[in-house]
């Protein structure tokens, strides 16, 4: 694990791993080999895995699995990615455990670095010897997002990352498709014959999916500065989700199967409306500016610290988009994301059509909206079904109710961390829920157009904190007769 000693691996894969040896799932030569350039022992990496593997554990202590796992557990000290000696200390700390752990020669390269250091880790890894195999061994590598900054770079890392493995053994961890109700949207259309019937242009008036954060940047301005919003989660979060709610129903679960009905998909957005390209009309940007949220005073984007002061990087983007297919001819899907918004949520709505007549006067059907279903991915894991019934009483009065599946309410199973799911996948080799370079490359080519066009365009628009993003993300419903959800 390259950057072991950072925020991602201490909050997330750290717990993770000992979750997965506690809850039965990982072998018992399972070995972790911490690379970073902390002058530690093998000892020293034990008792900082244990620091934090205790603080984020979902399942409860053992001391029996801990040790188990932290006997598999070395340390190699690099003076930097460039230090060519310390991949040859690596190569031999990896064969020793080969020997007496049992590994067999499988290895599974976890590169939580920045980008930027990934042309001198690949060349190193790459002649040091660590990726040669035989018949009977693996290696795999999983990297995190931002795959590329955009669709040049995405292909030159695949390049890099081509020099160690196969392009079938890259897993691109993109942590939302590790989530329990992302996975359920293919369970939710393809396993009950009542919605897919209903999933095309003939009923669906429009489609909104949304991931909102109610808090700033914080101490990530050297990376969010960098990247934006569009570029953090729309190219990668959202356009999987929409993928996954779009696409055809796949012949089977496997990777190559579900893959190519999501890159069907992908291939097909456009961003045109009406056969016409207007990106001031089919986009929106805004970053958040200070004030007041839950009461409290917040900096506005441009006064947090790190931020340069003629930064023109957005905190909130907006795309109207649609799919060029039979399925969804006409459909607009609408995303958006920010930060500093009303209320921490993330979900997918798919709003229908309203019936073509209703036998009821228009007293009757005036406190009715429009049938939707909402999968709500956080905070509150579940499926939410919007219908209209008949308010009781003597008269005719229709009002929307909705009919609710939560998670934690349905199962008394917690489900698992996404980290531990996509851990366990990429070791295993199994790959539905990671993106592959043919996904990527066509996420990039959506949003490419639109981050050359805001660069050539003035500064994001300020909104206000606590709001639901700039006054102009709202006009790209109204003037189409909708209207954002509230969530």
């Amino acid at each position: 694990m390259f950057g072991i000693t950072g925020d991602l691996a201490r909050n997330k894969l750290l717990p993770a791993i000992y979750d997965l040896a506690n809850r039965g799932l990982l072998f018992p030569s399972f070995s972790l080999v911490g690379v970073g350039r902390r002058d530690w022992d093998d000892g020293a990496m034990r008792d900082y895995v244990e620091k934090w593997a205790r603080a984020g554990a979902r399942t409860p202590w053992r001391g029996t699995t801990w040790e188990q796992l932290a006997a598999g557990m070395r340390f190699v000290t690099f003076s930097s990615f460039e230090d060519d000696d310390a991949y040859q200390r690596l190569t031999g700390v990896v064969e020793d455990l080969d020997a007496s752990r049992g590994t067999a020669g499988n290895r599974a390269f976890y590169l939580s670095i920045p980008p930027g250091w990934f042309p001198a880790v690949t060349e190193r890894i790459a002649r040091s010897g660590l990726v040669e195999r035989d018949e009977r061994s693996w290696r795999r590598v999983v990297v995190e997002k931002p795959f590329g900054h955009d669709r040049a770079s995405a292909r030159e890392l695949d390049e890099l990352i081509g020099r160690i493995v196969r392009p079938d053994d890259v897993f691109r961890v993109d942590h939302y498709l590790g989530k329990e109700t992302v996975q359920n949207i293919l369970a939710l259309r393809f396993a009950n014959t009542m919605f897919e019937p209903l999933w095309n242009q003939r009923y669906v008036d429009h489609v909104q999916i949304t991931m909102a954060e109610d808090i700033g940047i914080g101490t990530r301005a050297g990376y969010y500065d960098t990247i934006g919003s569009a570029r953090d989660v729309i190219q990668n979060h959202l356009l999987q989700l929409l993928a996954l709610v779009a696409m055809e129903e796949p012949t089977s679960m496997d990777a190559a199967a579900v893959r190519a009905e999501k890159e069907k998909v992908l291939a097909s957005v456009r961003l045109e409306r009406d056969g016409v390209l207007d990106l001031d009309a089919t986009t929106s940007r805004g970053r958040y500016a200070p004030g007041y949220q839950g009461g409290t005073a917040v900096k506005g984007y441009l006064e947090e610290d790190g931020v340069a002061p003629d930064s023109r990087t957005e905190t909130f983007a907006a795309l109207r988009l649609e799919i060029a297919n039979r399925r969804w001819a006409g459909v607009p899907f609408y995303l958006r994301a920010g930060k500093r918004l009303a209320r921490r949520v993330t979900e997918v709505a798919i709003v229908f059509r309203q019936p073509p007549f209703l036998p009821f006067n228009d007293a009757a059907t005036a406190g009715i909206g429009a049938n939707t279903i909402v999968l709500r991915i956080q905070p509150d894991e579940g499926v939410t079904l919007r219908v209209a019934s008949k308010v009781p009483g003597t008269q005719m009065e229709l009002r929307d109710v909705t009919m609710d599946f939560g998670y934690g309410a349905a199962f008394n199973e917690e489900s698992p961390e996404a980290y531990e799911r996509l851990i366990l996948d990429a070791l295993l080799g199994d790959a539905p829920l990671f993106p592959h370079q043919r996904e990527v490359d066509l996420s990039w080519r959506i949003l490419d157009p639109v981050i050359e066009h805001w660069s050539a365009s003035g500064p994001p628009r300020d909104y206000r904190p606590g709001s639901w993003g700039p006054e102009d993300a709202h006009d790209l419903l109204a003037r189409e007769g909708r209207a954002w959800r509230r969530s």
